[in-house]
């Protein structure tokens, strides 16, 4: 088992880098939600970390928390791709900032 956190750090850091590339370069709503997602899990994996090495049982608790809010995000999120592929046969981040107007 890796005793040293600052591993663990790195990794959730390149996560949540990853997925913000993802979301600011990204054009289809898919793949900004995965990037949100990767985003959610480095959060997850800090929290998790933080639990573990410094304040005991209250990462976990955090952690199960965020992963409960994570999936209503994802729920509402793929129901609103699916309705805008429904109305404009298409997924792209534009066609849904038109449907504003």
């Amino acid at each position: 088992m890796i005793t040293d956190p600052r591993i663990y750090l790195s990794i959730a850091a390149v996560l949540f880098s990853l997925g913000v590339y993802g979301v600011i370069t990204r054009r289809n709503a898919i793949g900004v939600l995965l990037s949100v997602e990767l985003m959610a899990n480095a959060v997850n994996l800090n929290l998790l970390t933080f639990g573990r090495f410094v304040t005991g049982a209250s990462g976990q608790v955090f952690t199960l928390f965020t992963i409960a809010l994570t999936v209503v995000e994802v729920v509402i999120g793929l129901a609103i791709v699916v309705l805008l592929y429904r109305t404009r046969s298409d997924v792209l981040i534009d066609i849904a900032s038109e449907l504003r107007e």
